[in-house]
């Protein structure tokens, strides 16, 4: 797919929100040139033959990985990216991430595309994910190709161990010094956009990142859909937990169509997305050719949008002293916003502010500044905002440019590292039960945290029991068991966990897999 018209700044502007950062009014992005399908298929191929060579996968720590891995380095180094290859040490067999930045453009100001390269262990992950790392792999080929002039730094990441846990990006986030990670304006993570059954779901994390996709469907006719399937369970999490804005692209997994998406998509209601979801049947004959081509196109047309062209306008930064502070539940923290005119004419900057916890507000005297002047801001908890760690974004959007920051603010005492829900939850046959807890506690969480369980159940041997991290990643408590059965009672376990943050909320998860014993859990507590 073609796009014959220039994209003027006007509609660049709109990408400026939480830290997407918009080329000024006179500038011109050169439109996007079409993706070629039939190389996103040719490098599915090669995933797919070495899957075939190496056991039927390519999970990280199995052979086919490290396979996957050099296949798509070659292609880049041969394009002329910098790639580097990271060691990522808490990842399966020691699986390395490929990173490839293209050498032009502002490196303050990085556009960073990624995807997870590995598979799980069940089949070569041809749509799960082949189909993210192939388009983002054959967009930065392309980018290589057109060679255009570039306003931003553009970075690719392929990722290692996704699937057990997210662990190559956090890896990769955790790795990053405060002043690199403040360079990336925004990551864009593509997770499975090939399903057979397929939908078009948008990230919607970051209104202005999920308006540069719909705009793109738009002009093709394509109604989106918010991505709730995808929430926290991809790499974007790694980065959205670290401040980092974020947006995507996916076309389902294991959750059914409705009738409602038939009929805005095609299709059959009542069947999942990929009905080879995680199974050896995920392969080059489950991608369709429709949901490939236009995903991969929205991905050339978003890269374009963000990165391309040449910023020559007027334009501003933005700062806050001081960047972080803490208060207790009812109390307020007073923050200084600054502004600097950078390059052109001071302009007029409405400011704002998102990310505030519940039960807060926030203020801003004046409301509205002349670029090289400040702001009074103003941010008052009230008796019921929970404790915890807010990341809370701060907004000027400018006459040509918008510009953001980050406030982290802590309500509470943050040294309590240990959390209880003492709310009873029935255990019936073959239900799921979700039992959360809010952590206040601050910095990483310590490996293993500690679970004590409390509860009744004749057959405890029934339950299946799963932790649920703040940023989605799921891992073991225990799973089912066999006979004789045993009640449950009060258990103590320890559950490693790969680079979690202490903070947000953890969810027990405990589904009762099997007939006629039931029961209660009582009350659960987390050591993190």
């Amino acid at each position: 797919m073609k796009w014959g018209k220039r994209i003027g700044a006007a509609v660049v502007g709109m990408a400026a929100v939480l830290g997407v950062v918009a080329a000024p009014a006179q500038a011109t992005t050169t439109a996007a040139p079409d993706i070629s399908l039939a190389n996103v298929k040719a490098h599915l191929s090669a995933l797919q033959t070495i899957a075939n060579q190496n056991g039927g996968n390519r999970a990280s720590g199995r052979p086919g990985y490290p396979a996957s891995v050099s296949y798509v380095a070659q292609k880049l180094r041969d394009a002329g990216y910098n790639v580097t290859l990271q060691t990522c040490s808490s990842c399966a067999g020691s699986s390395q991430n490929v990173i490839a930045e293209w050498p032009q453009g502002d490196a303050s100001q990085v556009i960073m595309l990624g995807a997870h390269l590995d598979s799980v262990s069940a089949g070569p992950g041809i749509n799960d994910n082949g189909s993210g790392s192939a388009s983002i792999l054959e967009v930065a080929l392309t980018l290589a190709r057109e060679n255009p002039a570039m306003a931003k730094r553009v970075r690719f990441g392929w990722w290692a161990d996704e699937e057990s846990g997210l662990r190559g990006s956090k890896f990769y986030v955790n790795s990053l010094p405060q002043t690199e990670r403040t360079k990336i304006k925004t990551y864009l993570n593509f997770d499975m956009i090939g399903s057979d059954n397929w939908g078009y779901f948008v990230y919607d994390d970051v209104a202005s990142v999920k308006a540069v996709f719909d705009e793109y469907f738009r002009t093709i006719g394509i109604q989106t859909e918010g991505d709730t399937e995808g929430d926290g369970r991809s790499d974007h999490a790694s980065f959205k937990s670290a401040g980092i804005p974020v947006g995507g692209l996916a076309t389902g997994a294991g959750y059914t169509k409705s009738a409602a998406q038939q009929q805005k998509w095609g299709g059959t209601a009542g069947r999942a997305f990929d009905s080879c979801y995680h199974r050896a049947c995920d392969t080059l004959s489950n991608i369709p050719d429709t949901p490939l081509e236009k995903n991969s196109d929205a991905i050339g047309y978003a890269l374009w949008k963000l990165a391309v062209g040449t910023s020559t306008g007027p334009d501003f930064s933005l700062g806050l002293t001081p960047s972080s502070g803490t208060v207790q539940a009812g109390q307020s923290a007073t923050v200084t916003v600054n502004t600097t005119t950078t390059s052109g004419a001071a302009q007029a900057v409405s400011l704002s502010a998102s990310g505030l916890p519940a039960g807060a507000t926030a203020t801003f005297n004046p409301a509205s500044v002349q670029s090289g002047g400040s702001s009074t801001l103003t941010i008052a908890t009230s008796a019921s905002t929970p404790n915890g760690t807010s990341t809370i974004t701060v907004t000027g959007d400018g006459t040509s440019v918008d510009r953001t920051a980050q406030y982290t603010l802590t309500v509470g005492d943050v040294s309590v590292r240990t959390f209880t829900n003492g709310t009873d939850y029935a255990l019936n046959d073959y239900a799921t039960v979700n039992s959360p807890i809010t952590s206040s506690a601050t910095g990483t969480a310590t490996s293993p945290v500690k679970v004590s369980i409390t509860g009744t159940h004749t057959c405890s041997e029934d339950l299946r029991i799963s932790l649920r991290a703040p940023d989605g990643s799921t891992y073991s408590v225990k799973p089912t068991g066999s006979l004789p059965c045993t009640d449950l009672g009060t258990r103590n376990y320890s559950v490693p966990v790969t680079n979690e943050a202490a903070s947000g909320t953890w969810t027990l998860v405990v589904y009762d897999a099997y007939a006629q014993d039931t029961g209660t859990l009582d009350s659960w507590t987390i050591t993190v």
